[in-house]
């Protein structure tokens, strides 16, 4: 059993999917858009119909996760609230690419500094909203 996050970004998809490659390397196991749907035309749950050419599932590979995303109802206005994606880096290195890279554009909540817990730990909500908590855990914490 696994639980893969499913981020829905209200039209902005395709922006979201191209800033997380170039951040964070991630990488596009599969896209889908409503166009491809079987009569070319998939609906939203509602009964809606986004715009053909939006992304209806994705799914991204980032480092050994997956995150699964969608323009969902395409209404412009993604709100992400409740959680924080947590991003584990392999050294204070990384974690400080990886936080400047996600925090462009966005608001650093708490700056990438060495805690009691993590030689590296830092919060940020990126340009679309989404929350990151990005880590190196102290050997104490792993």
């Amino acid at each position: 059993m696994q639980i893969q996050p499913y981020l829905f970004f209200d039209g902005h998809c395709d922006e979201a999917i191209a800033f997380y490659r170039q951040a964070i390397g991630a990488e596009v196991v599969m896209l889908m858009r409503y166009a491809d749907g079987p009569d070319g035309s998939a609906q939203c749950p509602d009964g809606t119909q986004p715009p053909a050419d939006k992304v209806m599932h994705a799914c991204l590979q980032i480092g050994a996760s997956q995150v699964l995303v969608s323009d969902g109802y395409s209404g412009g206005t993604p709100t992400f609230d409740g959680f924080s994606l947590a991003l584990t880096a392999d050294d204070d290195a990384a974690a400080k690419r990886l936080f400047d890279a996600l925090a462009d554009g966005g608001q650093v909540q708490q700056p990438l500094m060495p805690t009691f817990f993590a030689s590296s730990f830092g919060m940020l909500v990126d340009r679309y909203g989404v929350s990151w908590m990005v880590l190196v855990p102290s050997e104490r914490a792993g």
